[in-house]
């Protein structure tokens, strides 16, 4: 699909700064997908996409070990740390500022289009939200990455989103999405026990 003017020059200008820091970065290729997968992610409705927050494999900012899932939430990037001082970078939507979170967690389970239950909490925030089957119209999207501390559920994820609009705001309940086809690549790179950094 052509990008739209403005969604071309936010690209131009996302080139124009990687150039100017020195930064490398390449496209990924979007991962398999099911035909379950195809078809419920047909359902999300399509939103203009700025390219800064696309898929790439970029330089390593963060200095960590090999595995780890780092979130600069001031950035609303998601760094998936490779070895050879190299990273693939996610667009993502993290919390606002009043519900956002930072620390370090481990992804205790996966899930593809997992169900959703809110928290309590957010029931109260919320009392229109309700427990919800995995498909298109689930907040929590394609796929989720449970974060735990010290076997503790954080309550906190990593997931999809049916609002691929958002991406690049601070607009969340705390949890950090991605678009889908960028958590379904994600999902498929990242083993049970990783450790993550929510900075």
């Amino acid at each position: 699909m052509p990008f739209s003017p403005s969604a071309r020059a936010a690209f131009l200008g996302a080139l124009f700064a990687i150039a100017a820091t020195g930064c490398s970065f390449k496209s990924v290729p979007d991962p398999a997908l099911s035909s379950r997968d195809a078809a419920f992610m047909a359902m999300v409705p399509e939103a203009e996409f700025d390219p800064h927050f696309a898929r790439y494999l970029v330089d390593d900012p963060t200095k960590e070990a090999p595995g780890t899932v780092v979130v600069d939430t001031k950035a609303r990037q998601l760094y998936l740390v490779q070895s050879g001082g190299k990273a693939l970078r996610y667009g993502v939507t993290v919390g606002d500022e009043a519900y956002g979170w930072t620390g370090s967690a481990t992804v205790s389970r996966k899930a593809e289009w997992p169900t959703w239950n809110p928290s309590a909490e957010m029931v109260r925030r919320w009392p229109h939200v309700h427990a919800m089957a995995g498909g298109p119209a689930n907040p929590l999207g394609a796929r989720a990455l449970y974060l735990s501390d010290q076997g503790r559920d954080t309550l906190y994820r990593i997931h999809g989103t049916n609002e691929p609009e958002k991406i690049g705001q601070a607009v969340s309940s705390g949890c950090i999405r991605l678009r889908n086809i960028d958590v379904v690549d994600l999902y498929n790179r990242v083993p049970v026990g990783a450790r993550v950094l929510v900075r």
